[in-house]
């Protein structure tokens, strides 16, 4: 009989299968989405150089000081806008988005909006 996949291994499928199409440039650095329970991380990365370039999570002081809560769309928002902010001011001002195998919905999206509100285009 087949083993039928946990959620996360059905994410990990579909997280290689995008990557396999995405990429960041130094022109155009890819925005990575990781999602947990509690929390969420946003990084910006160049993957020629293999470099991370810029990083904000849900456990940034201001963040943390400022949300009630650091799992919930509210504080993802200002994860985005807080990455936004960190790209701009490094001259990043282009991106590619990478949701990272998570449907285009809730927390994730809320990164994407408050990215886009802070600045960033993609």
């Amino acid at each position: 009989m087949f083993k039928k996949a946990s959620k996360n291994e059905a994410r990990l499928k579909r997280h290689k299968r995008v990557r396999a199409k995405v990429a960041g440039t130094p022109e155009r650095p890819r925005l990575s989405v990781f999602r947990s329970l509690n929390n969420i991380y946003v990084q910006i990365i160049d993957d020629v150089a293999g470099n991370t370039l810029v990083s904000a999570s849900s456990l940034d002081k201001e963040i943390k000081d400022s949300a009630e809560s650091t799992g919930n769309k509210a504080a993802a928002k200002l994860v985005g806008q807080l990455a936004a902010k960190k790209a701009l001011e490094k001259g990043i001002s282009e991106v590619v988005f990478d949701r990272g195998g998570y449907i285009y919905h809730g927390r994730v999206q809320e990164v994407a909006e408050g990215a886009r509100e802070g600045g960033l285009k993609f």
